[in-house]
């Protein structure tokens, strides 16, 4: 699992700008205004070969008792308790304030691990910037600028360390984890309690309880029409006698960790709401992420002939960029389509993980460019010469030519359905790697 970092302070300390250079994005907005973050936000990170998740939160305020002031707290209490490790900011030109001494309070009550974080620190000597934040016992401060990057890369290092200290990747220490590895995702309610409970409710199912995951998330094993899945839950499974009791949360963290470690992610969509934000940012999550794709569209029997086609039309306006995947429309409270859908896992774990031999590909290509060659950047056509494949779980096409950095975004996604068409590729994204050879006379006068 992916270590989880929240980032915690008072307003205006630099969380957000923290983030961005965490997450090598703008997604934060960061202004000189104190309490112009609200909700969590999430983020993926990478320092060097290691991925994280990072969390964004509200100015926080511990002892508000009503307001927006409260529901941001909320959020910041919910993002702490999602963390491996929180690293408190504190503004290190203003200095210690009693605010800075509540929030510590809270987090040392929490007994999550703490890193203290002096920013705002450019251009002063950092012993002295930091000297104040002592009062507040929680070891030594790091002293960084998220504006402008100084500190920022030890600190996330030492960060890493702490999460990871004394953890495995216990997925992969267990014993029996079997077949295509399915994570069910989705808002709050469309269902995925119940998806899970119809598909282990099968005849000739067996099924058990695999604990072992970080913050008790669940893997559940089982077999349909002889062959064998793993569940990655997040609807909050507990024990086995429990299950149709289980009680339907929505962890963002858990949900993003269980797209990572899937094969293959089952979107489940509430046919009888409209299709939300949350929804595309889980689909566009599932995209960026690489994963194979299924989505289930729920309830789908309850619904009249108008308000079928009214979530249709929502459907193809919100996810268009979904185009590669199956859309299903079940019952999963009446196992009505579940046939068909599994069929289509299926299908998309076995595109996610086809090997692609490098004759058939660059053929392939070649057929490609026999049908519309790239457009001229100058007096110069780019070249492709050859494909091979790149990896699995998203299956990378990598080709090789000259001049490939002139192909624009609307010919490379010509080569990609086209790639599709040609090996029959659905239920998963495909990735299109342009490498140009060098000119050895580039150097030369």
């Amino acid at each position: 699992m992916k270590p989880v970092i929240a980032l915690v302070g008072r307003p205006n300390v630099g969380k957000s700008t923290l983030f961005n250079r965490l997450t090598r994005s703008r997604d934060a907005l960061v202004a000189d205004l104190p309490g112009l973050t609200r909700d969590r936000h999430y983020g993926e990170g990478r320092m060097g070969l290691r991925p994280f998740l990072v969390i964004d939160t509200g100015g926080f305020e511990p002892v508000a008792k009503d307001g927006i002031l409260h529901e941001m707290a909320k959020q910041t209490r919910q993002a702490v308790a999602e963390a491996d490790v929180v690293i408190f900011i504190v503004d290190g030109r203003q200095g210690l304030t009693p605010h800075d001494k509540t929030i510590t309070d809270f987090l040392r009550k929490s007994g999550r691990q703490v890193m203290l974080v002096v920013n705002k620190a450019e251009g002063m000597k950092y012993t002295t910037v930091s000297a104040d934040f002592y009062e507040l016992g929680l070891g030594d401060p790091y002293v960084i600028s998220a504006a402008h990057g100084d500190g920022v890369a030890d600190l996330v290092d030492e960060a890493l360390d702490s999460a990871l200290a004394g953890k495995t990747d216990e997925a992969d220490d267990v014993p029996g984890v079997r077949g295509v590895r399915i994570a069910i995702v989705g808002r709050p309610n469309v269902g995925k309690s119940t998806m899970v409970n119809t598909l282990l409710g099968e005849e000739r199912v067996i099924a058990f309880d695999m604990p072992g995951t970080t913050r008790d998330s669940i893997e559940i094993p089982f077999e349909r029409s002889d062959r064998h899945y793993t569940l990655i839950d997040t609807a909050g499974i507990r024990r086995k006698g429990k299950v149709f009791e289980a009680i339907e949360k929505f962890s963002v963290v858990k949900t993003l960790q269980s797209i990572s470690e899937a094969n293959v992610v089952l979107l489940l969509l509430d046919a009888q709401q409209d299709i939300s934000e949350q929804d595309a940012h889980i689909a566009g999550f599932i995209l960026e992420a690489g994963r194979a794709l299924v989505v289930g569209v729920n309830k789908w029997d309850g619904l009249t002939s108008d308000e079928r086609d009214h979530i249709k039309r929502e459907m193809d306006r919100k996810l268009s960029f979904l185009s590669f995947a199956k859309f299903h429309f079940i019952s999963a409270l009446k196992g009505t389509g579940i046939a068909p859908l599994m069929k289509s896992i299926d299908a998309a774990y076995a595109a996610a993980m086809v090997k692609l031999p490098t004759p058939q590909l660059t053929r392939a290509l070649q057929e490609a460019l026999d049908h519309q060659q790239p457009r001229r950047k100058g007096s110069v056509r780019p070249k492709l010469r050859y494909a091979h494949q790149g990896g699995q779980n998203p299956p990378v096409i990598v080709i090789h030519g000259n001049t490939l950095n002139a192909i624009d975004d609307s010919y490379k996604r010509y080569l990609e359905k086209h790639f599709r068409e040609s090996f029959s590729l659905v239920g998963t994204p495909l990735r299109i790697e342009l490498r140009s050879g060098k000119n050895p006379f580039s150097k030369q006068e």
